[in-house]
């Protein structure tokens, strides 16, 4: 009895101990709740450690979906200079604070952060008349990225790349489908010569079946293992021109020639990634591509226009359970040339990541192709509702705790990610 009693006591004790070895490093915890000052420039300050060599643990779902580094003064006085809070965490707050997370109990997990991925983003040097969010993401929080356009991709530069984003892009060769409002507008006339230029520079004969390499060799990319984030028209143009690989939709005043009529019937839904079964716009005039986009009269009014975060598993499913981190789940919308995605045109493998609740509507959706991932998020600018033509750059420094813009910053630290179990 009395030996029973003395291992009861001793053993917590060895074990606070053996715990108190592993965890002897005391930590730095970012936490990403309400009450952080700066969520945006977190992530920076993440990827900043991760090129350093350093690694990080996200934690899943707690305090918003924190990250812990071990501590050193020269990264809290980082924290404190960019205004990021943080909690100085000693062996046992650590322990327990691992033990807390990986308890079956909890719908968390810890996700080690190990080397960060190189970031190219899909963008001619000084691209008017627009702004790009994720350019934007970057630069406010310190995330260092290489802009690359059509050369880099057609001459086999896409392989150095672990990240890829892609914007604005029309991948159909319609120059965004903005002819029957902005032709004879400087910037669009300057903009069509530029394309016409470089497809004719790489032997095309015309924009739109430069457009469709473009594509696929984004697609094979995809496939060996290459990470794809798309935002606003650059989502549906893409799996709309890799359904229409082998048919000209693209009318003459945008190529010189008139599209196939039977157009549509030839579609082939099993080249896209993400939506199927939509029908395409073919009217020249009319700025939109297909039916996948979600129209205003849909939305209605902007007061009411939020979408929702899903709640996956940590545990079971840290993939999605990575991308919808955030300190809120009920987030603003915000409009773009592709606001949303109608939920009857995407594929069944394919995740959904948000949605407005009640409706048809999805703002945010994930994927895998063979050994890699396309995540597509639909809208142009989380903090300008309705961001138009010549319209000035969103100050980020006025949205510091944005969870729009957290929804873009969780992407970049995704390829960082390896499944780790803690042992305690």
């Amino acid at each position: 009895m009395k030996t029973q009693i003395l291992l009861g006591i001793l053993l917590p004790a060895v074990l606070f101990f053996a715990a108190s070895k592993i965890f002897s490093q005391e930590k730095l915890l970012i936490y990403m709740d309400l009450k952080q000052s700066d969520h945006l420039k977190a992530y920076g300050l993440t990827f900043g450690e991760l090129k350093k060599g350093n690694k990080a643990d996200w934690l899943l779902n707690y305090r918003g979906g924190s990250f812990f580094l071990d501590f050193s003064d020269e990264l809290a006085l980082r924290c404190r200079v960019n205004g990021v809070g943080f909690e100085k965490v000693n062996a046992q707050q650590t322990f327990e604070i691992y033990s807390f997370v990986q308890s079956e109990e909890q719908n968390m997990e810890v996700i080690r952060l190990e080397t960060a991925p190189k970031i190219a983003v899909f963008v001619p040097d000084g691209y008017l008349p627009w702004d790009d969010a994720v350019s934007l993401a970057l630069d406010y929080a310190e995330v260092p990225y290489d802009k690359i356009w059509i050369e880099e991709i057609l001459t086999g530069k896409l392989d150095e790349f672990d990240w890829l984003h892609l914007h604005h892009e029309d991948f159909t060769g319609q120059y965004g489908k903005f002819y029957g409002s902005f032709r004879g507008t400087q910037w669009y006339i300057e903009q069509q010569a530029l394309y016409e230029r470089e497809a004719a520079r790489f032997g095309f004969k015309k924009v739109s079946e430069m457009e469709k390499e473009i594509v696929l060799i984004i697609k094979e990319y995809i496939s060996k293992g290459g990470f794809l984030f798309a935002m606003c028209s650059a989502a549906d143009s893409y799996d709309i021109t890799l359904a229409a690989a082998d048919v000209d939709i693209v009318d003459k005043m945008y190529d010189g020639d008139a599209p196939d009529t039977d157009a549509q019937t030839k579609l082939n839904f099993n080249n896209t990634l993400a939506f199927e079964n939509f029908a395409l716009e073919m009217n020249p005039y009319v700025y939109e591509y297909s039916d996948i986009d979600i129209q205003p009269d849909e939305i209605g009014n902007q007061n009411n226009d939020y979408f929702t975060l899903f709640e996956y598993s940590a545990k079971y499913d840290p993939v999605p359970a990575m991308l919808t981190q955030n300190h809120v789940n009920v987030i603003r919308g915000f409009m773009g040339q592709t606001t949303m995605f109608r939920k009857s045109f995407i594929k069944k493998h394919v995740y959904i990541l948000a949605e407005r609740q009640g409706t048809n509507q999805v703002k945010y959706i994930h994927g895998n192709f063979g050994r890699g991932t396309f995540t597509f998020y639909g809208g142009h600018d989380p903090e300008d509702y309705t961001h138009a033509v010549g319209d000035p750059p969103t100050d980020l420094s006025l949205y510091k705790n944005s969870p729009g813009y957290r929804i873009i910053l969780n992407n970049i630290l995704f390829p960082a990610a390896k499944k780790k179990k803690q042992k305690t």
